[in-house]
């Protein structure tokens, strides 16, 4: 190589390794979040559900706040654990007035919600709060924050409000669009079920492009689990399921294979999405986690991990082909039973055939919050460094 042709190397190699230095560092700091929002379904929503309509009775709550506190599980969910992990408390439901503080942030997440708008009452399995009405409650809330702070009363709002400026700076979490595919498995055979999926990742991309043009800049955006692993939807737990499934039906825990394949389906297209909007707003850190593969590793290694048999449920009864969820009443065989819950929900995984236990959050959480199964990976509390 030619003397020139070596200095011209040195030269690219003395600017090239400081700026690689300077970007590992960048992202080895940790993010300063001020403030967490959330945007979800049952699998995250901390009150919002039991605030607007019905409240959540025990066993639901027992094992951590020892009562029923708006969750669909026996205590913790991920959003607590993540919330807990970036060093903020329990986030408070939008919707719950009584006692509560928006001062690190604000839930919007609801159970039953959807990322498309529904066309289903609350007694029908329903809810009012799809993620088109999540975002625009955020919109309403930071409005109104800062019109508060912009009149002067910083001081008699800042111990219970996010301070205008921080908005920005908050990381924004997204658990939606497990009731999305479900209602799309009800009607295969009806719908293109492609194009359906297709449908629902455009709404969800268009609802992100809403919060980025309210300033948020920085996502943390779950994909859907498994959704064939769900007890619920187990053959052994379904009263019709009386004929052994044909070969391939399920796989070798159980799990119903086509459930699983709409949700990869839609979890392919949401990751595509997500690379689409990092070229959209380049500024934006935007993460995939893959939260399929974390609650799959979860049941394929259930009793490595200490677990029962992942089709086993806490809280319901499910035998003889029969299934009551949580709490319900029902004669069978002749007999009232009662759907109550186990004696120890720390060894199972689901809670009650739909939900996880806080266990199993836990466990999953300590698998996702370390960046393993996030896309690019880096850890949530370095998230804001994917630019």
């Amino acid at each position: 190589m030619a003397m020139g042709s070596l200095k011209h190397v040195a030269f690219i190699l003395f600017f090239w390794f400081p700026s690689l230095r300077a970007e590992e560092t960048a992202s080895s700091q940790r993010c300063d979040f001020p403030a967490i929002f959330n945007f979800g379904d049952s699998n995250s929503d901390t009150g919002c559900m039991a605030a607007a309509f019905y409240p959540e009775v025990l066993p639901y709550g027992e094992t951590f706040f020892h009562e029923p506190v708006g969750r669909a599980s026996d205590g913790r969910l991920m959003i607590d654990f993540i919330a807990n992990h970036l060093g903020f408390p329990f986030l408070s439901a939008y919707i719950n007035s009584i006692g509560t503080s928006y001062r690190h942030g604000a839930n919007f997440a609801a159970g039953s919600s959807t990322i498309r708008r529904q066309n289903r009452t609350v007694f029908e399995g329903g809810t009012p709060f799809t993620f088109e009405i999540q975002t625009q409650q955020f919109n309403q809330f930071k409005q109104r924050t800062e019109k508060f702070f912009n009149q002067g009363r910083r001081n008699s709002f800042e111990r219970h409000f996010p301070r205008p400026e921080e908005f920005a700076k908050a990381i924004y979490t997204f658990d939606i669009g497990q009731n999305d595919i479900a209602a799309a498995i009800n009607n295969v055979g009806k719908e293109d079920s492609n194009k359906v999926i297709s449908d629902i990742v455009d709404y969800f991309a268009n609802q992100v492009r809403n919060l980025l043009g309210l300033g948020a800049k920085t996502f943390w955006i779950h994909n859907t689990g498994p959704i064939g692993c769900l007890p619920v939807s187990m053959p052994i737990h379904n009263a019709k399921s009386n004929v052994t499934p044909v070969e391939g039906y399920t796989d070798q825990n159980g799990c119903i294979n086509y459930q699983n394949d709409m949700a990869r389906e839609f979890n392919k297209k949401l990751k595509n999405i997500v690379v689409k909007l990092r070229a959209e707003f380049p500024h934006a850190s935007l993460i995939y986690v893959d939260m399929f593969s974390a609650k799959y590793d979860l049941i394929s290694n259930a009793n490595k991990e200490g677990f029962v048999d992942p089709s086993e449920i806490c809280c319901g009864y499910h035998e003889d082909g029969y299934h009551l969820y949580c709490r319900n009443k029902a004669i069978i065989k002749g007999k009232e039973i009662f759907a109550g819950s186990c004696d120890d929900p720390s060894k199972y995984i689901s809670w009650d055939g739909v939900h996880y236990t806080e266990a199993a959050n836990r466990w999953i959480a300590n698998k996702i919050l370390n960046g393993s199964f996030s896309d690019p990976p880096l850890p949530i509390a370095h998230s804001c460094h994917a630019q």
